[in-house]
């Protein structure tokens, strides 16, 4: 989204930073001619990371924060291997279509593949291989970490219809959460609680309701920012994301069984839900929240609302956790991060994570290759490396990492791992009772665009909640009905 320069700065953002370490990156394309089509070499050795040294693999993926870090220091990968690793980097929608030209013409220009779970995983799965089966093959590194990834993202990243198969590691983890000013809200706290009859302090305690009433309260009362809250809500997809986290909380849902669809994908997903009661109230409540935030949020996404954040013009928002380093750099210290909001049901917030995977078309050799770089890229060494990085940032997807002494030891000020002072937030938000989770459906894409027209239309005016959701029920069903055929 699934989703953070990086997504720990900005979600979508171009990579920065030198490259080292032997790897070439692209913006568009590979460097050098495809050629015909060999298996990659073997080496007979009894180093079971250096029997395929002098390969190359081809990674192929979403400008993402543990890409920008394993780009900048690719070298211990090399040492460790011998393998060389190009790099090609796309916007999403761009990466999608040479995916699945990849897939379907039975290439393999790309071996490795920044698998979304909404836009690659569901519509081609069939074309990824079950890591399961490389995890387990004789001859290659142990691999006994399946347990050691958050579940919950292991089973979002990486399955798709087939509980028993595996296509993708979790790589990337970006989660929406509630961001703060905290030394607004310690200065104002005691005179907040008094004025509004409820403790403020965010977390799960708190309702969407009490939400509204905070950023009115600053509103009214701050003069230190302008707006109490802002919200992605440009029609784009982050308008879906912003809107999600309430309507899931209301106990509304896209399709039924929303939990096992987000989860583990299917390709019917039955009648949108989009028309119940409870996503109605969730859209009208959605429509009084705007109503009351920055005027600027119908233009902005996620990289248009961090910065109304960290600059000051807004005391709170709901955005991905990994804009945490961009806060801390902006303001040192005057931040705090929470689980969102409950809503009549629960607290929803909205994971946007994805993983690699390889591609199905490698032959033998490449395939292992392509499997070592797959360990050794989620491995809990890198992870950490990555957590570190001043090219990339983002969060570790192992449990291992976060148990780590320096790195519990940074989720406290002052901290040489920003991001990771989000950490006791998303660790709750990825509990199975608080995350959000899209439909994961080969046809999403097109569901999504519907969703976020709908809400636009509503958000200037043109539509009623009751009518917005029923209009994007209508649309979503007649998508889902022409079904997949990938």
């Amino acid at each position: 989204m699934t989703g953070a320069p990086p997504r720990g700065v900005a979600r979508r953002s171009v990579l920065r930073g030198a490259l080292a370490g032997g790897a070439a990156l692209a913006t568009g394309g590979l460097l050098g001619a495809c050629g015909v089509r060999q298996d990659a070499p073997r080496i007979a050795t009894d180093d079971r990371w250096r029997q395929f040294a002098g390969a190359t693999i081809n990674l192929i993926s979403e400008n993402t924060a543990p890409t920008a870090a394993i780009a900048a220091n690719l070298r211990p990968f090399t040492d460790l291997t011998g393998i060389n690793v190009n790099i090609v980097t796309l916007e999403l929608s761009a990466l999608v279509q040479k995916v699945a030209l990849d897939l379907a013409g039975g290439e393999s220009q790309y071996h490795v593949i920044y698998a979304d779970p909404y836009q690659v995983l569901a519509p081609y799965s069939k074309g990824l291989v079950d890591l399961r089966e490389l995890a387990t093959q004789p001859g290659l590194p142990e691999f006994t970490g399946w347990d050691d990834f958050i579940p919950t993202q292991l089973d979002a990243a990486g399955r798709f219809g087939d509980r028993d198969k595996i296509f993708a590691v979790p790589y990337d983890c970006p989660t929406m959460i509630w961001q703060y000013r905290a030394d607004l809200f310690d200065k104002y706290g005691a005179r907040m609680a008094d004025d509004l009859g409820f403790d403020p302090t965010p977390g799960l305690d708190r309702t969407w309701d009490e939400y509204l009433r905070i950023a009115r309260w600053f509103n009214d009362n701050a003069d230190e920012v302008a707006y109490g809250t802002g919200h992605q809500a440009k029609q784009h997809d982050s308008l879906m994301c912003d809107f999600s986290n309430v309507l899931w909380s209301y106990g509304g849902d896209y399709f039924d069984n929303g939990t096992e669809v987000g989860l583990y994908g299917t390709t019917d997903p039955g009648p949108c839900r989009l028309g119940s009661d409870q996503a109605i109230a969730a859209a009208e409540f959605y429509q009084r929240l705007l109503s009351i935030a920055d005027p600027s949020s119908k233009t902005w996404d996620w990289n248009g609302l961090a910065p109304a954040l960290s600059s000051g013009r807004i005391a709170m928002c709901v955005n991905w956790h990994e804009y945490a380093a961009a806060n801390e750099k902006a303001m040192p210290g005057r931040f705090g991060y929470a689980p969102l909001p409950r809503g009549p049901v629960r607290s929803a917030n909205h994971y946007g994570g994805c993983g690699i995977g390889i591609n199905g078309n490698t032959q033998p050799n490449e395939r292992m290759a392509a499997w070592l770089f797959v360990l050794w890229a989620t491995s809990t060494q890198t992870q950490l490396a990555n957590l570190k990085s001043e090219a990339g940032g983002g969060t570790p997807t192992r449990q291992s990492v976060y148990d780590l002494p320096e790195v519990r030891a940074a989720e406290h000020r002052p901290s040489a791992m920003p991001n990771i002072l989000a950490a006791p937030a998303v660790v709750t938000a990825w509990q199975p009772e608080n995350i959000g989770l899209r439909p994961k459906i080969p046809m999403w894409n097109e569901c999504d665009t519907a969703v976020y027209t709908q809400l636009s239309k509503m958000l200037a005016g043109d539509s009623s909640p009751a009518d917005t959701m029923r209009g994007a029920a209508t649309k979503i069903d007649r998508i889902t009905a022409r079904g997949w055929a990938a």
